[in-house]
């Protein structure tokens, strides 16, 4: 199976943390081919995609692919992530991602890495997270030279039920697709739902 995961995935801090499912998903016979995805971080590489990918080369843009896309899967670290993108500053943002699948007759599935319990959309309707002190690595500029500092934040509640209600409505209204797993079987999951949705040739 030749999956194409967005080059995105594989640099900086998002290609360290994210090696495990990368190297689950090499050990379950997949061959990761990097690629700039349109949207989505992995999908399945169809003979249509590879004629591309090897037409253009280095030359590769997102919009070389946008139109070859069955399904794919974009993946989420948790809960949290997903409350910010759909109640946060990030909304409008990831609305637009959501939107672009849909008008190219592709299927986006989401796939939120939470565990701890919230295996289907009708355990997020229960989960609740109170107000926590974060911190974050942020870079400024002292003395004419950047320096790290770590700062503090404070991350509003999350309440499951008013994060289940949206989710639902983004499922209907995008026709996107909401999963979850553990993050040790990331790299499976990714193969069982793009395996899955291939062999039966599209599922709503």
């Amino acid at each position: 199976m030749k999956i194409a995961v967005d080059k995105n995935q594989l640099i900086g801090s998002h290609g360290k943390s994210n090696q495990p499912k990368h190297n689950q998903l090499v050990k379950c016979g997949a061959e990761l081919v990097p690629v700039p995805l349109p949207f989505g971080d992995y999908c399945l590489i169809s003979d249509d995609m590879q004629g591309i990918i090897s037409a253009k080369g280095e030359k590769l843009t997102k919009k070389d692919l946008i139109d070859s896309i069955k399904v794919s899967v974009d993946t989420k670290k948790n809960i949290e992530e997903v409350w910010g993108n759909v109640h946060g500053k990030q909304h409008e943002r990831f609305r637009r991602e959501l939107i672009k699948p849909m008008e190219h007759n592709s299927k986006l599935i989401i796939l939120i890495e939470h565990g701890d319990g919230i295996l289907s959309l009708e355990d997020v309707m229960f989960y609740y997270q109170p107000e926590q002190i974060r911190y974050k690595w942020q870079t400024v500029i002292h003395q004419g030279k950047p320096l790290k500092i770590r700062k503090e934040y404070t991350q509003q509640p999350i309440y499951g039920d008013k994060l289940y209600k949206a989710m639902l409505t983004m499922r209907d209204r995008y026709n996107v697709q909401f999963e979850f797993c553990d993050k040790v079987d990331t790299g499976k999951r990714i193969i069982e739902l793009l395996g899955d949705y291939n062999n039966d040739n599209g599922r709503d």
